[in-house]
């Protein structure tokens, strides 16, 4: 990174526990490294109907994306650093390699899960982890989590 560059963190929030304690460790690390932080909130249309084959409704998806992305920009707000981002319709896990391409730091949170569960249903940080072309930090929410 040249010297007049600004650190640039992505950060993906879903509205979880975790993926909030994810940006308030990217918010603070970002004032402390004059950075700025970029917002990810991804979500996608589930292949899945109910019992009579309805399909759940598309727009609600993308709206319920939207609030949650909302609420992660009001959450940013006042933190004394740069904050951009979007919502982005696709898996979690292509739209935050995608917005990490060029950044200096990848922060995702952990559902904690772990173990037999991610081999079964994959994991958005094991992903990360495995894929991204930049450090990625795993944030797990608990009693230390990171505050602004």
């Amino acid at each position: 990174m040249a010297a007049e560059e600004t650190f640039r963190i992505v950060v993906g929030v879903d509205g979880s526990g975790p993926s909030l304690a994810a940006l308030h460790w990217a918010l603070k690390e970002a004032r402390l490294r004059s950075g700025q932080v970029h917002i990810v909130t991804a979500w996608h249309y589930p292949v899945i109907g109910d019992a009579a084959g309805r399909a759940p409704d598309h727009e609600a998806f993308g709206e319920s994306a939207r609030l949650v992305h909302a609420e992660a920009l009001r959450q940013a707000d006042g933190a004394g650093v740069p904050v951009t981002g979007g919502v982005v319709e696709g898996h979690p896990a292509h739209a935050l390699l995608r917005a990490a391409e060029d950044a200096d730091l990848l922060v995702v949170g952990s559902r904690g899960h772990g173990g037999f569960a991610d081999m079964l249903l994959g994991s958005v940080s094991s992903h990360a982890v495995h894929h991204a072309r930049c450090p990625v930090l795993v944030v797990r929410a608990g009693g230390d989590q990171a505050r602004r």
